[in-house]
């Protein structure tokens, strides 16, 4: 983790006919980070996320991904990023060895086949590598999908709703990956709905509300925003998430890895 800024947003906006969904959006976020931002449906999030990775431009202020202007400098952009949707983008037809390959012939990277085996023994996929996507399960297609995103090695990793419609055991393997990933250095924009998603990854998080950054800070900052807590005695029960992960043989989210 360093003090280094990997993304710098400073006024940013964004309207679509006479709906403004971005009205001067202000964020940075530092190299080697998770930074969560978080929003309800039609904060803003994704259309933020679409701007950042150069699909879509914004109306004015400015936005830097590794010292690069989005809007006059995206080809520069997107050799430092990857964008991981809110769905798995992966062909099901082709075995995961092959998806990777053909993503690898796409971004002119030197042995595909190579960087391939590589990233499938990273996520844990070698066994899986030589059979078609449609038998994997969510959290292995999400694990892939990443994967892809992987190829040529981008320094800023955009993840938009990473864990959308997965089940239970498959959200805790996402958040393993998201975790190893920020490890090795990796700066991730996360954004998402859930919070205790943010407050198991997130060095920080951002709040989007109404088109505008509300709060942005560590999860220690912004319970600090509110009044303290009072500590009184309450039985705590096993949430419905707990059984289940118990139930099935896997670890629940508060044993997880950190």
């Amino acid at each position: 983790m360093t003090t280094n800024t990997a993304i710098e947003i400073t006024g940013l906006t964004k309207s679509f006919g006479d709906n403004a969904v971005l009205k001067g959006v202000d964020l940075r976020v530092r190299e080697g980070t998770i930074h969560a931002l978080l929003g309800s449906n039609g904060a803003g999030k994704t259309t933020l996320v679409r701007i950042l990775s150069t699909l879509l431009l914004a109306d004015g202020g400015e936005a830097r991904v590794c010292g690069r202007d989005v809007s006059t400098e995206p080809a520069r952009v997107r050799e430092s990023i990857s964008l991981t949707g809110q769905f798995a983008a992966v062909d099901e037809v082709l075995t995961g060895r092959e998806n990777l390959v053909l993503v690898a012939q796409l971004r002119h990277v030197a042995d595909p086949g190579g960087i391939a085996e590589d990233l499938l023994a990273r996520f844990d996929l070698t066994e899986a590598g030589a059979r078609r996507v449609a038998t994997y399960s969510g959290g292995m297609r999400r694990r892939l999908d990443i994967a892809m995103s992987l190829v040529g090695n981008p320094r800023v990793l955009f993840l938009d709703e990473p864990t959308t419609g997965l089940d239970p055991q498959s959200r805790l393997e996402v958040w393993r990956t998201v975790r190893e990933l920020a490890r090795q250095g990796t700066t991730l924009l996360l954004t998402t709905q859930h919070l205790d998603e943010a407050e198991e990854l997130a060095d920080a998080i951002a709040i989007l509300h109404e088109g505008s950054i509300i709060v942005d800070g560590t999860l220690d900052e912004l319970k600090a925003l509110l009044p303290p807590a009072k500590v009184e005695y309450v039985q705590k029960q096993p949430t419905l998430e707990d059984i289940f992960l118990t139930l099935v043989g896997h670890t629940s989210p508060a044993g997880s890895d950190q």
